[in-house]
């Protein structure tokens, strides 16, 4: 009798989590959503206030102008897109804002579910120019723009729910989900609240970011080169936190070259 209610229990779990599905823009890879934005992106801009409050943010300048101005354009271009396939209201509930951080150690850059980005000053030298910013500035807004931060909380989610329906099948009193677990999901746990993506993630973004780029009219050709310079950053050692979970050197200048002709499309487009 439990292993046919283990049975049962399991096979209803899978179609749940079959039907909380999603679909990435442009990539169209399906991704589970078990929970809205409208619960997740409050956290992620809480998150993002306290960071603020408890490191340097430079208010002013000419860096922390060019990071803004190349998140506001690649936002622009991003919204443009969007409008034009009839899809603005994907776009609603995500509220745009750009920082650069006094940090000349950490070579980093990342961004909050919803749209909250911060640059930090030690990658500034790396980039070289406003297109290189706009290289890891696209990158990071893409993991906005997939949800990958909401499919990782899922993912937490849907093991722990796992468990629970074990749990009981077995006939234990089951786990309740409760919010201390999304908010361990989401990173909220770590010091900045950061998630650290997959591998399948970075690939992701590395491909949505050079998009994103050239629908804001920055050259997309210029993205091979910034990976190269944060690749040499490392001096063969261990690879900067931007870059920890990210694909081989090699494997990354690949797949940039294969999208590139979608990419020099979109940048036409903007011209």
């Amino acid at each position: 009798m439990k292993r046919c209610s283990f049975r049962l229990l399991t096979g209803l779990f899978i179609v749940l989590l079959m039907a909380q599905c999603a679909k990435v823009p442009i990539t169209g890879r399906s991704q589970l959503s078990l929970i809205p934005n409208k619960d997740v992106l409050p956290m992620s801009f809480e998150q993002y206030e306290e960071v603020k409050k408890t490191n340097e943010v430079i208010t002013s300048g000419e860096q922390a102008e060019m990071v803004k101005r190349a998140g506001t354009r690649i936002q622009k271009g991003v919204e443009k897109y969007f409008a034009e396939q009839g899809q603005s209201g994907y776009l609603n509930d995500y509220e745009w804002e750009y920082i650069l951080i006094k940090d000349d150690e950490t070579v980093n850059a990342w961004c909050m579910p919803g749209g909250k980005v911060a640059f930090y000053t030690a990658i500034l030298p790396i980039c070289k120019d406003e297109t290189g910013l706009a290289v890891v500035m696209g990158h990071e807004i893409a993991h906005a723009i997939a949800n990958h931060g909401r499919e990782r909380i899922s993912h937490t989610l849907a093991v722990q729910t796992g468990l629970s329906l074990a749990t009981i099948a077995l006939g234990g009193a089951g786990a309740s989900l409760t919010g201390d677990m999304v908010l361990q999901g989401a990173g909220a746990a770590s010091n900045l609240g950061i998630l650290k993506f997959s591998r399948k993630h970075e690939s992701e973004a590395d491909e949505l970011g050079l998009y994103f780029m050239a629908m804001a009219g920055y050259d997309p050709q210029q993205a091979p080169a910034f990976w190269e310079r944060m690749s040499a950053q490392s001096g063969g050692k261990a690879p900067p936190e931007f870059m920890s979970t990210h694909p081989s050197h090699s494997t990354r200048i690949s797949d940039l070259q294969q999208n590139m002709p979608k990419a020099l499309e979109y940048y036409r487009q903007a011209q």
